[in-house]
């Protein structure tokens, strides 16, 4: 079919077309490998257009095509990072394109070059980019081999091409019987580390693994797979991938291995760090409940019922601090959703300020929201104050009530709404210097850079504020 395909559609000679049917045997192999569709590209007679000559689909994960697209065209306006390969000579990575069948991919694309060093072909990864967000994190990992590892299996094919010595990735080949046959001066540089002073190709595959696998084992499985490895002070991403020929005879193996030991070393200080937060909100939580404590404690001692309802209302204020720092001690984030802060504020109310209004509802709705430690404890002070002050004084000469916690996220901002269907109250002789209503007017405008609202009548009270996201 290439033969056919680069006769009618190229200028390429026999030998070069020959190279190309060479490189296609090992197609299956660097799909699997790189768990990719692959293709090989050629330069039509129209400087415009390349031509399909062989493709392989992986066999361990899905393919992006319905349909065999060997034989039809690549268009530059579709396909660019394949025209500018065959142009110049040079690799193209991470090059959006679209594909035959329509569907936006990446493409990572290196030159297939022949023995005179003429671009002949391009060699073709594709990545799909349709693929939900929360993938795009794996999809940049692969993409960030796929380059690398192509230019590898090229480097075995054209040992001229210089492309190995910037390979991140280091790669042994073994032969059928586990020989050792090429390695790249990354793998190189790491076997020294680990104080190898032989020449590393001739070696059993016995003598250089490193996580305790058999060359039987890996041979029989005729699939890839991988180990991540503690080996002296590196920690190691080894993968295998069986070479076949014609899918059935196995003639050799291909070990990579990944220095990880920088992003191993990033995890454990991030978990470090995960660590230290935790305990710094656990302990502040302590000590807030501690000062609640030693409040309630002398609140007991005084008999002045007014003395009693400022301390009762400096507890509950300490408490909505320090349900915050409970959650975030939990979690050992420094952010935390704000529907799970209301829902410990509303217990905790129930808990301590709920005895004279036994029967009013607390209901919680809206969006989910994560925000910031010192966002949160903003927020859970103002709510806090809120449903105290309709606690106190919406429901008077009431048996029952509802007050609705209503949480709407916005694009710039949010806005959160204390809305209670008690008996409201004259705007005009309201209370506006009120220490609860001034700390929540300082916390929205001065912590949180947002604006209250409070909308009041017969039927009820809304007070409505919005925080920058």
């Amino acid at each position: 079919m290439i033969y056919e395909l680069c006769k009618i559609h190229t200028y390429l000679t026999d030998k070069d077309i020959e190279k190309l049917e060479d490189v296609a045997k090992d197609l299956p192999l660097i799909s699997d490998l790189l768990q990719a569709d692959i293709f090989i590209d050629c330069m039509a007679k129209d400087p415009n257009v390349a031509i399909v000559v062989a493709e392989a689909k992986p066999s361990n994960s899905p393919s992006m095509y319905q349909h065999s697209v060997v034989g039809e065209f690549a268009f530059r306006k579709n396909e660019p990072a394949a025209l500018r390969t065959l142009e110049i000579g040079m690799p193209s990575r991470d090059l959006r394109a679209i594909t035959q069948e329509n569907k936006s991919v990446k493409q990572n694309v290196v030159p297939i070059k022949n023995d005179s060093g003429d671009v002949i072909g391009v060699l073709i990864a594709e990545i799909d980019i349709t693929k939900s967000v929360n993938e795009k994190k794996n999809m940049e990992l692969l993409s960030e081999t796929t380059e690398k590892l192509t230019e590898t299996l090229l480097t075995f094919i054209d040992n001229q091409n210089p492309i190995h010595y910037h390979i991140t990735d280091g790669i042994v080949i073994f032969n059928s019987n586990g020989i050792s046959t090429y390695v790249n001066p990354v793998a190189e540089k790491l076997y020294r580390k680990l104080g190898y002073i032989d020449d590393l190709v001739g070696i059993d595959f016995n003598n250089l693994v490193l996580d305790g696998r058999r060359f039987s084992e890996i041979k029989s499985q005729g699939f890839i797979s991988s180990s991540e490895l503690d080996v002296g002070e590196l920690t190691l991403k080894v993968k295998y991938a069986v070479m076949k020929q014609r899918n059935i005879d196995v003639v050799g193996m291909i070990m990579v291995i990944r220095d990880i030991s920088d992003v191993k070393a990033k995890e454990k200080e991030l978990i470090l760090k995960s660590v230290a937060i935790k305990e710094i909100h656990h302990r502040v939580k302590n000590n807030l409940q501690t000062i609640a404590s030693l409040l309630r404690l002398q609140s007991r001692r005084i008999d002045n019922e007014t003395a009693k309802v400022a301390f009762n209302e400096s507890i509950s204020r300490i408490l909505s601090i320090a349900i915050t720092h409970e959650i975030l001690a939990q979690k050992g984030v420094d952010d935390v959703d704000i529907k799970t802060i209301f829902s410990r504020i509303k217990n905790s109310v129930i808990d301590y300020s709920m005895q004279r209004n036994n029967n009013v509802r607390i209901e919680i709705g809206g969006d989910n929201i994560h925000i910031n430690s010192d966002k949160a404890s903003s927020i859970a002070l103002v709510v806090n104050e809120l449903i105290q002050n309709s606690l106190q004084y919406a429901f008077t000469g009431r048996d029952e009530g509802v007050i609705e916690i209503n949480i709407q996220r916005g694009s710039m901002y949010s806005n959160i709404s204390i809305i209670d269907n008690g008996i409201g109250f004259d705007m005009k002789s309201a209370r506006p210097g009120s220490l609860g209503f001034n700390i929540v007017k300082s916390i929205v405008k001065d912590k949180l850079q947002g604006q209250i609202n409070i909308q009041s009548n017969s039927k009820g009270t809304k007070v409505m504020f919005d925080f920058k996201n």
